[in-house]
């Protein structure tokens, strides 16, 4: 895994691991991989990946069953939903607004380009 300096590699690991969620990868009540393979994976330090792991439990995300290992809680996939919408109006929307403005772009402009790119979509799928 390639890490960025900008965020924590601990938050980055849960991005990953949230990512993999999203994706069906791991599906509700599913075992994730151990620390220590996870660790193996990503190429990091174990304890980075148990930090990564105590962050995504104290948000619901993933479980601990003694002696089992981590799974994935039922509620996963809508909790990292939720966060990744509220961080998408908290920090992306503000900063798209202030393009916009820069750029003399409307809503309705936005509209037409998002008009367009899922008809260009459809046609590519």
């Amino acid at each position: 895994m390639i890490f960025k300096d900008s965020l924590p590699i601990f938050q980055q690991i849960a991005d990953r691991l949230s990512d993999e969620i999203l994706a069906g990868e791991y599906a509700a009540d599913e075992r994730v991989p151990g620390v220590r393979d996870y660790a193996a994976l990503v190429e990091v330090n174990a304890a980075t990946v148990v930090k990564t792991y105590d962050v995504l439990s104290s948000r619901g995300i993933i479980a601990s069953r003694r002696g089992m290992g981590y799974f994935v809680t039922p509620e996963a996939r809508d909790l990292i939903l939720q966060n990744r919408r509220e961080v998408f109006y908290a920090e992306t929307l503000p900063d798209l607004f202030r393009q916009m403005r820069a750029l003399g772009l409307t809503p309705d402009d936005i509209k037409a380009e998002w008009a367009s790119s899922q008809t260009d979509n459809h046609l590519q799928s």
